[in-house]
């Protein structure tokens, strides 16, 4: 009863976020079709999304009534690099090699990597029941890998590790951005540091790419304006906003319907089959993940 009265209040916002941001893989395999470039896709979805983070800044900007350093920028720059630009370049990536449901599946480590970086710089203590919890959760994500490579071939190896690296990512920008989202409040933050990021994305393209960005069909567009609306503006602010009420450890218990969510919508809109060997995978990689955060949750 301590644990569902604890999280409450944001047990229900998390949800829909976690279940939104799962989408967004549905949705960039499907722009994929199109073949469109992942540094043109991810600046379409940050594109789009920019004004209203601009419009969110301007209005949160004047309410703001604690006071911020200017270190306390930086710090949003360097997570907003970390956190949206970096975890959602490599993500983008690793989907042109593998399929949306195994992306969810290994993106899902992220809550052990969470408790590793937190043992590290922040010296909390791991117990032996949570480094068995966190080799049971790896080991879901072998199984769920080892029937990718017979299906997908060995580009899937490249694309599991850049999943990794997006999930690694995202785990520092949970562990180290907490503290900030207090600071500015919920909304204000999140704009700050998606405007970070979407700045990074376009100086990606000038610097790398620059070729035309109007020539591609109009589905690439009208997914790309899903993925910034139903998969981006509308998650980011849910899950800040759950990360507030109710931590990274708590919120992470709950993102264990992420891999169901996106097999789920992988099997209706991609028709990606779900074999039973990828379910035995989620189910061991969920099952880990609770054991890491549910002592901690418990706790807190």
């Amino acid at each position: 009863m301590r644990f569902f009265n604890s999280i409450n209040s944001g047990w229900f916002i998390a949800i829909v976020g976690i279940v939104l941001f799962s989408a967004k893989a549905v949705l960039v395999k499907l722009a994929y079709q199109y073949e469109v470039s992942s540094v043109h896709l991810l600046l379409f979805r940050l594109g789009f999304s920019l004004p209203v983070y601009l419009g969110l800044i301007y209005y949160f900007k004047s309410k703001q009534e604690e006071v911020v350093k200017k270190t306390d920028y930086l710090w949003i720059i360097f997570f907003g690099f970390i956190g949206y630009y970096l975890a959602s370049y490599f993500d983008f990536l690793g989907l042109q090699y593998i399929t949306a449901g195994l992306e969810r599946i290994v993106l899902f480590v992220y809550p052990t990597l969470v408790l590793i970086i937190s043992r590290i710089f922040f010296k909390t203590k791991i117990t032996k029941e949570q480094v068995g919890a966190i080799i049971i959760t790896y080991v879901g994500v072998i199984i769920a890998f080892w029937n990718e490579v017979e299906v997908s071939g060995n580009h899937v190896y490249l694309g599991v590790f850049l999943i990794f690296l997006s999930a690694l990512t995202y785990a520092v920008y949970l562990v180290g951005s907490g503290w900030l989202i207090s600071k500015f409040g919920v909304m204000l933050f999140t704009s700050y540091a998606m405007v970070v990021s979407a700045i990074c994305v376009i100086a990606h393209y000038l610097i790398t790419d620059r070729m035309s960005l109007i020539n591609y069909p109009k589905e690439v567009y009208v997914l790309s304006v899903l993925m910034a609306f139903v998969s981006t503006i509308i998650p980011s602010f849910l899950v800040s906003l759950a990360i507030k009420k109710m931590g990274a450890s708590s919120f992470s218990i709950l993102g264990s319907i992420g891999p169901i969510a996106t097999i789920i919508l992988a099997y209706i809109f991609l028709d990606e089959s779900i074999s039973s060997l990828q379910i035995l995978g989620a189910m061991i990689v969920i099952l880990g993940v609770f054991f890491v955060v549910k002592k901690k949750t418990i706790k807190s």
